[in-house]
């Protein structure tokens, strides 16, 4: 089976990650490398106060992690999130191909840059886009004529 690429977005227990930040990344690494996948990049977003308490906790830590991972596995790493203790609320996207490269860049804080051929490519479609704009353009005329 392929592989997809998911960003999960975590809000973890700000206190046991301020007393064991190495072990609660390591805990969610370890969840998605136990289920045969592969993380690409994995870091702390912010920590801030919750719009509104999660299981009596003020403030939340955010937490960034992009994976790899077959659909099937989803649904067990899905429920071992659910029962990791810091772990307080998850939110897993599958991300659209064509969007993986340019957001695991932003992830790492790269700065993403199209190659010389997706140039070529992007600007043949302009070329070709304004080409139909024109004739969209003619066959108003023509109409109103």
């Amino acid at each position: 089976m392929a592989k997809n690429t998911y960003e999960t977005l975590f809000i973890l227990d700000s206190n046991q990650y301020a007393r064991d930040p190495g072990g609660v990344s390591k805990q969610i690494e370890q969840i998605i490398t136990e289920n045969e996948g592969n993380v690409l990049v994995s870091r702390m977003w912010m920590e801030q106060r919750l719009a509104y308490p999660i299981d009596k906790h003020q403030k939340g830590t955010y937490w960034l992690t992009y994976f790899e991972i077959e659909g099937e596995q989803l649904v067990k790493i899905e429920r071992a999130f659910q029962l990791c203790e810091p772990i307080l609320r998850e939110l897993t996207l599958k991300l659209d191909p064509r969007l993986v490269e340019p957001m695991l860049a932003n992830a790492r804080g790269e700065t993403f840059t199209l190659s010389n051929r997706s140039e070529e490519e992007t600007d043949d479609s302009d070329d070709n886009s304004s080409d139909d704009a024109n004739a969209e353009d003619d066959s108003v005329v023509s109409s109103e004529a």
